[in-house]
């Protein structure tokens, strides 16, 4: 079985980063010069962030739609900014997948619009010189996690089939998708369950 794997997928946010939507919020309100209880409800409650994520809108419309949910013209920078502030490295999962991609495949597949591909160098660094091009959010296959074709399509865009890829997320829903779509899948709580299930692959050494 080991043997098998020939690519770890892996998802972003609270896997590869610790993501705090909460800040985000907060930036977001400040800019808006509203309350966080407004934005979230306008962005998130409203199922308006899906929109993005699932591609159903572009990167100008989320842009624009995003502001006026919000009542505030936001810029792109300040989006970025906003998103930014959200995300903190994982230094112990980013230590792993460096140690990984000696001898596998790794990319990311995360529920985002392709404002975060486009900007990832300045949302999160860390990420290029380990994962290079190989960095996809759900938008641009039209769908999103934990949709199996969100999964199937990722990897036929890197020419891998299924039952050779690994998938980790910190959502159960995910994983079971990933699972539906025929690759295996890792529920992600911490960097030391990580390490300890690809030990038991023989994909990493133990420790």
């Amino acid at each position: 079985m080991t043997d098998e794997i020939k690519l770890v997928l892996f998802d972003m946010d609270n896997v590869l980063c610790d993501y705090d939507r909460g800040k985000r919020v907060a930036r977001l309100a400040e800019l808006a010069g509203t309350s966080n209880e407004f934005v979230h409800n306008a962005i998130w409650d409203s199922g308006f962030e899906q929109l993005g994520d699932s591609g159903a809108l572009d990167a100008e419309d989320y842009l624009r739609g995003f502001g006026e949910r919000i009542g505030y013209p936001l810029s792109l920078d300040e989006w970025v900014e906003a998103r930014r502030r959200s995300m903190q490295a994982d230094r112990a999962m980013l230590e792993i997948a460096g140690q990984l991609r000696r001898t596998v495949e790794i990319a990311i597949l995360t529920n985002n619009t392709t404002l975060v591909a486009d900007h990832i160098d300045t949302l999160l660094p860390e990420l290029r010189p380990l994962f290079g091009s190989k960095i996809y959010t759900s938008a641009q296959f039209k769908t999103a996690k934990p949709d199996p074709r969100c999964f199937r399509l990722c990897l036929s865009e890197l020419n891998v089939k299924p039952e050779t890829a690994l998938f980790v997320d910190d959502l159960a829903a995910n994983v079971a998708g990933a699972r539906e779509a025929g690759l295996f899948a890792h529920h992600h709580s911490s960097a030391a369950t990580f390490r300890q299930a690809l030990s038991e692959r023989g994909l990493l050494a133990a420790g």
